[in-house]
């Protein structure tokens, strides 16, 4: 459009959160990539909310191959990637009340490595646990926590490194293609142009596919909330990360002395900048005193982040069907665990490269199926 400067890349994504942050960064060595952010700092919404735990048996099953393929990554991520490891052990520990037995077994015979312990050896772990509000328990001893600032500092590091941009607070006001180029007209009028687009927007993913002219997936965000207590006076720094077996409450370490605790909410949200509810914190520290002989008596820090799925809960990566625009939506709860094998499928499937690896995964997380099921 005549008198508008405009920038030209070979791939613009839009949303620098950790989806954004980890495709920017393996299309990056093979594509200027500019990474489009309406915030002032990258990752502000669910990526800085995360609770950061790795577990290989969390999620749909194409979460669990991304989350079994990205593991190597954390354990030994490229040099100079970061400076501090981006994982530390964290066992996690599945609780199942006499009513729950049932839901714990299913969970151990599906499961990768989760194996059976006693009430008795987990009470061992972590004192505070009330003789007689478990039955049964499962342990997965493989999983870890993830520094997730190290991780989304390390890819957008990766993406400067190879020539790309950063573009904080430029809002995308409208979208379109021409001449085979998307372009984007952000905030302060700016226009990024380039062959291919990638839709990372989490929560707006579906905001951002309209302004370009393409279906969306239908998205929900999902509102989940966290609290931290004071666990004193027990020293919980080594403790596994607690799990109702049917995911009502969990609770795990945070900065060594404290205790993150959550509910395990998934309350339908528009897009927005979270905000816990009350009634959601009560709910939580009741849950977790049930459990745990703790008595909370103030909640230090409360948080609210969105979690957003796909209507079959699996993650979109891949083509829209519409030429240059492509997905990395609908990471739901799983996100961070699965961000180094994503992305590294992300920049495969926009190059046209052989999946390798991880070709099995593809169908699974094809962003066309919807299409499909509403043809």
């Amino acid at each position: 459009m005549p008198g508008m400067d405009i920038y030209r890349f070979d791939a613009l994504v839009v949303g620098a959160g950790i989806g954004g942050a980890t495709a920017a960064a393996h299309l990056a060595p093979t594509r200027r990539t500019a990474l489009l952010e309406a915030e002032e700092s990258a990752g502000y919404h669910t990526t800085g909310r995360s609770a950061a735990i790795w577990i290989l048996n969390y999620g749909t099953a194409d979460a669990q191959l991304l989350t079994a393929a990205s593991g190597d990554f954390f354990r030994n991520p490229p040099p100079g990637f970061a400076e501090v490891p981006l994982m530390s052990p964290r066992p996690v520990v599945h609780l199942a009340r006499a009513d729950q037995v049932p839901v714990l077994e299913a969970m151990m015979a599906a499961g990768n490595g989760i194996e059976a312990i006693t009430p008795e050896a987990v009470r061992e772990m972590a004192p505070a646990l009330r003789p007689g509000y478990a039955v049964a328990a499962g342990i997965e001893r493989h999983a870890f926590d993830m520094d997730v600032a190290a991780l989304h500092a390390g890819f957008l590091k990766q993406v400067r490194a190879h020539g790309g941009v950063l573009a904080l607070r430029q809002r995308a006001g409208r979208i379109w293609r021409g001449s085979g180029l998307w372009h984007a007209e952000t905030s302060d009028g700016s226009v990024f142009a380039a062959p291919v687009l990638v839709n990372a927007a989490g929560a707006w993913g579906d905001e951002v596919a309209q302004l370009a002219g393409v279906a969306p997936l239908g998205l929900q965000p999902k509102r989940r909330t966290a609290l931290i207590v004071d666990p004193a006076p027990y020293d919980v720094s080594s403790w596994p990360l607690l799990d109702d077996v049917e995911h009502q409450w969990y609770a795990r370490p945070e900065a060594r002395a404290k205790l993150m605790v959550s509910p395990a909410d998934e309350t339908d949200s528009d897009p927005c900048d979270a905000q816990p509810d009350e009634l959601d914190v009560a709910i939580a520290v009741d849950r977790f005193q049930r459990a745990l002989d703790i008595e909370v008596r103030r909640v230090e820090h409360r948080w609210a982040g969105l979690r957003t799925f796909t209507p079959d809960r699996s993650l979109a990566i891949g083509p829209s069907g519409t030429p240059g625009f492509f997905w990395n939506c609908g990471q739901g709860g799983y996100g961070i665990q699965t961000a180094p094998a994503a992305g590294r499928l992300l920049s495969m499937l926009v190059n046209e490269d052989d999946p390798e690896g991880l070709r099995d995964i593809v169908p699974m997380v094809d962003p066309r199926r919807f299409a499909k099921e509403n043809a």
